[in-house]
Parts: structure tokens; sequence; C-alpha cells
């Protein structure tokens, strides 16, 4: 068998031209892993969010906007590029959405008669709106395009020690420079995401504490693999209790989200005297608009405006060099 990997992140637009934005928004919301409702009811929702939202997103990105592009898709690429450097296997790489696309990462790989490839979403918690989907359109372009082609996927990593090593690792200074409170802001989901994905059916946000103990369901769970690389964190760079609290951010619709809501925790923070505030971003292993803009530019204006006086975000992995060795260990076991 020749082997090889292929690391896929969600992806962004071409440019920050609104017509860029809006292609890519469609693309994303009609996927039926992130607004999951009917064709007819997701394709309403989406053309009313399109109306509007593009515009808004444009400028959002345009605030984070690097002279090489899309920030993800920029350390995306270095980060493929340093991998390979110390990998034997042909790294690709590869967007769930718009480019690099998935079909051009399979189909090269295919020309590099690659038979055997080690998927690794880069998406460290199961959610059917990152990791599933992005697990399911690489499974099927292989299927379409290379049947022969055998896709071993890495199974969700939150709380492996390689990725919390990695996590402490990046946020050493910013924990060793003192702060008063550490927020851990993941991306948000749909509560009925969770209990669609809960194989037993009866479980997830159905009995009290369904994220403690271990139960068939949390192989799946968005909720409680984020709790566990919460646990994971503190434990392993000595956070005290009290110190820190855990919030779900970038929800969007009227339907209930994972709460608490990262906004609203930022506009709390302060009144209960919290004035250095660092924010870290398990969820995403690139900087991308939702850590740049949604955390850096706003989520720092609500907590300066509601009281606080310093807030820290921590970048995310990107290329960090433990952030490499974690990926290296995953292409070993393989």
């Amino acid at each position: 068998m020749n082997r090889g990997v292929l690391l896929v992140n969600l992806g962004s637009p071409a440019s920050t031209a609104v017509k860029d934005v809006r292609r890519y928004l469609n693309e994303f919301l009609m996927d039926a892993r992130v607004i999951d409702s009917p064709w007819p009811l997701r394709r309403l929702i989406v053309g009313m969010i399109l109306l509007t939202r593009p515009k808004q997103s444009a400028e959002a990105y345009h605030q984070i906007w690097t002279a090489e592009g899309s920030p993800l898709i920029v350390t995306s690429h270095r980060l493929q590029a340093k991998l390979q450097e110390r990998a034997t296997l042909p790294i690709a790489l590869a967007m769930r959405y718009q480019k690099p696309s998935i079909t051009d990462a399979i189909l090269g790989l295919a020309e590099q008669k690659v038979d055997e490839v080690l998927l690794i979403p880069l998406f460290p918690h199961y959610a059917m709106s990152s990791y599933e989907t992005a697990v399911e359109r690489v499974k099927e372009v292989a299927a379409r395009l290379a049947p022969h082609m055998l896709i071993k996927v890495q199974p969700p990593y939150g709380d492996s020690p390689e990725y919390i090593t990695a996590l402490t690792a990046s946020a050493a200074n910013h924990l060793e420079a003192g702060y008063d409170h550490l927020l851990f802001s993941f991306h948000g989901v749909p509560e009925r995401q969770l209990r669609k994905t809960d194989p037993t059916r009866r479980h997830c946000l159905a009995v009290p504490n369904c994220c403690e103990g271990i139960n068939p369901a949390h192989a799946t769970c968005y909720r409680a693999q984020c709790l566990k690389t919460v646990a994971a964190f503190v434990r392993q760079a000595g956070v005290p209790a009290g110190k820190f609290s855990v919030s779900f951010q970038s929800r969007l619709g009227s339907d209930p989200w994972l709460k608490p809501y990262t906004d609203f925790e930022l506009a709390e923070l302060p009144k209960r005297g919290v004035r250095n505030l660092l924010v870290i971003c398990p969820a995403f292993v690139s900087d991308c608009l939702e850590t740049l803009e949604e955390i850096g530019i706003r989520g720092r204006e609500t907590f300066l405006s509601a009281g606080g006086k310093e807030f820290t975000r921590i970048p995310c992995l990107n290329e960090h060099p433990s952030w490499i060795a974690a990926l290296e260990k995953m292409i070993e076991r393989f």
C-alpha cells in the first residue's frame, strides 16, 4: 500500500469581495450538516441570510485579511509545508468548502499512486457541522474519483495527550504573564445537533450531568469532548479552580445553541471582578474569522466596554512546533 495524509480544514472565501463571500456562505450554509433542515426550508433560510450577511461578513473578513490572503488558508498551507518537511508520506491539504478543494486533493494523491489515506480533520472535536461533514465529504469524493483508495480517519483528539501538550505549550507564555480569568470559547452548535449525533438518542442533554463519566454517546458528543479538553488543559497547565470558565460562540439563528454564549460572558465577566482576561479558542487549530474578528476585535470591544481593563486572545495552534509534533505522532500511528 502507498500511503498518504490528507488534512482538511473548513475553508474561506476566495477574497473579501461580497460576491466571493456570498458564494462561500451559500456552499457552507447549504450543507445539510450545517443547517440541518429539509432542503426546501434550508434553501429558504439560506436565501434570507444571503440578502444581508455577505456584505456584513465581507466587512469582517476585510479587517483580518492579509496581503497573502485568508489567514485560515495561508496558515493551513504553511502547516502543510512544515509537516511535509518532517514527513516521508505525501501531505495533501483541502478545505471542506471552496479551495483548495477535496476533489483536487484526492486526485492529486491518486496521481501519486496513493491508495491508503490518513484523513486528519483539523477539528479536534466531533460535530456534525465540522468534523462529520469533512469526513463524509472526503469519503464521498474518494468513492467517486478513486474507489480503490482506502480512507482511514483520525478519531477526534480534543483530549489526546499530544493535542493537550500542544495547546498548553502554545498558551504557556500568556498564562505565565498573569491573568484574572481564562475563558475557553468553543464554537457553538445547535442543541438539536447534539441530540442527532447521540447514538443512544436518550443521553445528550436528556439526563443530568450528561457530559460527566463515561457513556457511548460521548464518542460523538461535541459538548462532552469540549469539556474534556478543558479538564485536561487546566490539569496539565495548572490553572486554579475558579479562574476559568467555558462558553460557546458564533451562534446563528434563533434556535437554542450550547450555552453560555461567549458574547454574553464577555459582557458579564467584568461585573464579577475580572479585569485581566485571557481567551483561548480550542475548537480552532488555525486562526480565522471566528478567532481574529469575532473574539479578537468584537469580543475585545465587548469586554473593555463592560469595564474590563486587559484582554488577551491566545492565538490558535497555527504552525506551533508542538502542534506539528502532535500531527507527526498521529501519522506515526497510521
